[in-house]
């Protein structure tokens, strides 16, 4: 039996082995970026942690940040200097009452931080966006940490 007989009659083995061969190297490359992006949000929210901790608060469950906030912020980062964020932003810093009993108060100034931290880690792009914003409130420490 010559070579290119054996070839030709057997050329399906070698179309099957270049499709598996194909298919293996598109599920490695998908698994790497998966890896990747999973470390890449592991590392924004032990960032985000650290810095929870580092500001008195105790120290978050960062599976939860990383689901919420992902690699890009999630939410927080599409457009945060809208006018509908930035009314939530001060419904937020009210006295937590609802309908009429709802008022503005003098916001604690950490928990904005807070969310000025989750800016400058995940789309410090968009922190300066927001930031007169941020300057024009009148904030205080109003909340008190019991010991």
């Amino acid at each position: 039996m010559s070579p290119t007989r054996f070839a030709s009659e057997h050329k399906w083995i070698y179309i099957g082995a270049i499709v598996v061969l194909v298919a293996l190297a598109i599920v490695g490359v998908v698994q790497y970026e998966s890896v990747k992006s999973t470390n890449e949000a592991a590392t924004k929210a032990n960032k985000l942690a650290d810095a929870a901790v580092d500001a008195g608060y105790p120290r978050p469950d960062t599976e939860v940040i990383e689901r919420a906030l992902g690699t890009d912020g999630g939410e927080v980062c599409k457009d945060p200097a809208t006018a509908l964020k930035s009314a939530l932003w001060k419904i937020n810093i009210s006295n937590g009452a609802a309908f009429v009993g709802q008022r503005p108060v003098i916001g604690d100034r950490k928990a904005l931080r807070a969310e000025a931290k989750i800016l400058q880690i995940y789309c410090p792009d968009k922190l300066d966006d927001i930031k007169d914003e941020l300057d024009d409130l009148k904030l205080d420490d109003t909340v008190r940490r019991s010991a």
